[in-house]
């Protein structure tokens, strides 16, 4: 946990200057988000390993970016509004939030908050930092892959968008991608084909087979890629 990366979504900065200073002073890495749509860029560069969402945002509403951060995966996230109404925390939880806080809050408590719900989330996915599914292990604080099994483990020479195109699928593995999806995840900002990501991820297959795992990345004709740990 210590060291861990919060995206803090607020439109009023000095709100979110304050959550800033207080993360920041418990031992937590910040980066800050104005709008939806920054948040959502951040959050598929960056990768943080918390995500403090306000509702009511530009470009984006929280309610809007929390649905598309639980189709990209499982950040934990807690949503922060200044609406107390029992339907906002239902919506919010129904759609996949770990936590709710209402303004006007106590920063220190938001901060007590994410760390427990670090701890739960983290518990539940084994080593923080570390994905793995089956023999593909992927360090997210080091940006290192390796395939295990053999001692010592191999490590892969990937390129930075073969490490997004890995780590992307491993937090969500099973579930099929579509280019598309890949590319907005993996490639932000640029102006990359769909069909550039089939180049991409042929280079990572070729990297898992020649260090011993090979079948991992599988396609799924005419929709796109998906991990499969077994």
């Amino acid at each position: 946990m210590h060291n861990a990366l919060v995206l803090i979504a607020e439109d009023e900065p000095e709100i979110a200057r304050i959550l800033d200073s207080y993360f920041t002073a418990g031992g937590f890495r910040t980066v800050t988000a104005a709008d939806g749509e920054t948040a959502l860029m951040h959050h598929a560069m960056l990768r943080p390993d918390l995500v403090l969402l306000d509702v009511q945002m530009p470009r984006r509403d929280g309610f809007a970016v929390l649905v598309e951060l639980r189709r990209r995966g499982n950040t934990p996230v807690i949503m922060a509004t200044a609406r107390a109404e029992d339907l906002d925390k239902l919506s919010a939880l129904e759609i996949g939030a770990d936590d709710y806080v209402v303004k006007p809050f106590n920063p220190k408590e938001v901060v007590a908050r994410a760390r427990a719900v670090l701890r739960r989330t983290s518990g539940a996915m084994g080593e923080p930092g570390v994905l793995r599914v089956g023999p593909l292990e992927i360090d997210t604080a080091s940006y290192l892959v390796s395939v295990t099994g053999e001692e010592p483990p191999r490590r892969l020479d990937l390129t930075l968008t073969e490490y997004r195109l890995a780590e992307h699928l491993a937090r969500a593995p099973r579930r099929v991608f579509t280019r598309g999806e890949l590319v907005d995840a993996c490639m932000p900002g640029s102006d990359a084909l769909e069909r550039t990501v089939d180049s991409h991820v042929s280079n990572l297959r070729r990297k898992l087979e020649q260090a011993g795992a090979s079948g991992l990345i599988r396609v799924v004709r005419g929709i796109g890629y998906r991990l499969m740990g077994e």
